[in-house]
């Protein structure tokens, strides 16, 4: 089902809020665009709140994603204010640094050395 693999993807743990806002941004379009065209659009967003409740708390891209659903729910005629994320390199030293530091790994891990 694709609501459920939406929130599976999105249920990532702490990140930045910008990120988190960009995730959430993209599974909502990931989601929006998974709806049958004769889909009941209330209904699905309120399951889709349902379905997520539960992770919202420890997840911030979870949490975005929902706040746009309930802003969707709430003045359903206007455009929501959703982008792309910009193209930006996601590996490399500079990635797993600011994945670690989110994380809660710390920066201080060793590897067999003294």
């Amino acid at each position: 089902m694709l609501l459920d693999h939406t929130i599976s993807q999105l249920d990532t743990g702490p990140m930045p809020p910008d990120r988190a806002c960009q995730m959430g941004q993209l599974g909502y379009m990931q989601w929006i665009a998974g709806l049958p065209g004769e889909a009941d659009y209330c209904r699905a967003a309120r399951r889709a709140l349902a379905r997520a409740a539960d992770l919202r708390t420890g997840s911030p891209a979870v949490e975005a994603f929902c706040q746009l659903v309930e802003t969707s729910l709430a003045t359903p005629l206007a455009p929501l204010p959703l982008s792309m994320p910009p193209a930006r390199r996601r590996g490399g030293a500079r990635a797993r640094r600011v994945d670690r530091h989110w994380s809660g790994r710390g920066a201080a891990r060793s590897k067999g050395r003294s």
